[in-house]
């Protein structure tokens, strides 16, 4: 190149490049250093908080499963095993398994595994000599370590499906839209009691025949609470008059009728051969359907109705809701109640012991509450809470798993699983468009349909009874 078209050429560059007021009298900024070829890209206009947090999302880590959107797909597992992998290789964190994605267990995060630094001092120490149980083959030609192979050989559990479309419907006519109320009870043969109106119905999840256990219009009376013993053959009838009838499912007779309540009795709660009745009178009755009807403990403490009523799975305390907000505590020889919990903000009638933690109580409050609460009645404290965002209407644990399951009404009207303690919500179903007073549980079912169902629940509002079939995995069982 023509050394003078090449020094007006850098003159011309370097007057572009110089702003105004630094330029020299001959209109150029003299050149000190020679220019090459090489091209240097600039990058001060480079958002780099915006870059590094995009880069930030695709690596993202096994806690943040359970927020993501794939985490229920292969490829959410896949993208869990892929980062475990390049950790593995790329910082040496150790990892020999993956948790599913779909559970939230803390302990089996993969990062609480790692705890190495990216810049560290260490000693390294002699390699230990090849063991064929915990090291690859020396021959081998794969560049992975010990490690990531462990983790590529780890089983995959199968993904946990919990169907959301309802096994079976069955209309549910004349079935009162009353929050106070429990009228629907499922027994250990396998029969489902319905309250509807003055009668009682029984249907036989074996046969789907529907009989008619007994019927109150004749008395001028109605059905206002069902409940099963537990053995499956009798069936004690709340009534709104105040009585308490038994009857035996088997044959279809009453055996006797209990008085003692001056109001509608909305809750009842079997220990044994021991009833335990709530009214809206606020006592509670305990009665022994083998002694007399004079025999019979008075439990007084709620200043409303009593709405929920239930005993502890070894029999030794009795839990009960009441609409002046109260949870209280009772044990089996004492009139007053041990314990007495006011942190809730409206009535009380979702009540659920635990079957895993001994002396766990959880408990839902109504609309202006909205929240679900756990207690510790060994020492009377309160454990957790969290807000569902609607009237919570009922609870249930689940036997085989650290889950329970809550039914809502005003105002989404769902179906809420959640995983406890973490209190993670594993499913959401919707499709009521009422809400869900009455929820039941039965484990009998699955082995009549033959199918891989594990627990069948019963989502109850005004106008519909749904039979929903929880279809799990390995991950739990309901």
């Amino acid at each position: 190149m023509d050394q003078d078209y090449e020094r007006r050429l850098l003159r011309q560059i370097n007057h572009q490049n110089v702003p105004e007021g630094q330029l020299t009298k001959s209109g150029y900024a003299p050149v000190s250093v020679k220019s090459g070829d090489r091209f240097i890209p600039t990058r001060a206009g480079s958002n780099w908080s915006i870059n590094f947090h995009y880069a930030n999302e695709n690596c993202w880590s096994p806690n943040q499963n359970q927020r993501s959107k794939d985490a229920s797909a292969d490829t959410g597992k896949d993208a869990v095993a892929y980062a475990a992998l390049l950790r593995n290789e790329l910082l040496g964190a150790g990892i020999e398994t993956v948790p599913d994605p779909h559970t939230d267990d803390r302990r089996q995060a993969i990062l609480s595994q790692d705890t190495h630094s990216l810049f560290r001092y260490t000693i390294h120490t002699k390699r230990v000599p090849f063991d064929s149980g915990n090291e690859i083959s020396p021959y081998s030609l794969s560049p992975l370590s010990n490690k990531s192979h462990k983790l590529l050989r780890s089983p995959r559990k199968p993904a946990r499906k919990i169907s959301k479309i309802p096994f079976k419907v069955l209309d549910a006519p004349e079935l009162q839209d009353d929050f106070y109320l429990n009228l629907v009870d499922w027994s250990a043969g396998n029969l489902l009691s319905v309250g509807l109106g003055a009668c009682v119905y029984l249907w036989s999840a074996c046969t789907s025949q529907v009989t008619r256990l007994c019927d109150l219009s004749v008395d001028g009376d109605s059905v206002t609470s069902v409940c099963w013993n537990e053995r499956g053959s009798l069936v004690a009838v709340g009534t709104h008059k105040g009585f308490v009838q038994i009857w035996d499912a088997a044959g279809g007779r009453k055996l006797t009728s209990l008085e003692g309540h001056s109001a509608r009795v909305g809750a009842l709660a079997w220990n044994g051969e021991q009833l335990s009745s709530g009214s809206r009178d606020r006592v509670i009755l305990q009665r022994d359907v083998r002694t007399p009807p004079p025999m019979e403990r008075k439990l007084q403490g709620h200043r409303q109705e009593v709405c929920g009523l239930k005993w502890s799975p070894d029999h030794q305390h009795l839990a009960s809701g009441g609409n002046d907000n109260k949870l209280l505590v009772w044990n089996s020889s004492s009139l007053q109640p041990v314990q007495q919990y006011s942190e809730h903000l409206a009535a009380v009638k979702a009540i659920a012991w635990s079957p895993h933690q001994h002396g766990l109580l959880a408990s839902g409050g109504g609309t202006a509450d909205r929240c679900l609460r756990f207690w510790n009645t060994l020492t009377g404290q309160a454990l957790q809470s969290t807000d569902t965002g609607s009237q919570v209407c009922n609870l249930a644990w689940s036997k085989h798993a650290n889950e329970l399951v809550s039914t809502h009404g005003y105002s989404q009207n769902q179906i809420l699983v959640w995983k406890y303690p973490s209190l993670t919500q594993v499913a959401k179903l919707t499709g009521h468009s009422y809400r869900v007073l009455y929820l039941v549980r039965n484990s009998h079912l699955h082995r009549i349909l033959g199918h891989d169902m594990q627990n069948v629940k019963l989502q109850v509002d005004q106008k519909r009874v749904c039979v929903v079939c929880f279809l799990v995995g390995c991950v739990s069982r309901w």
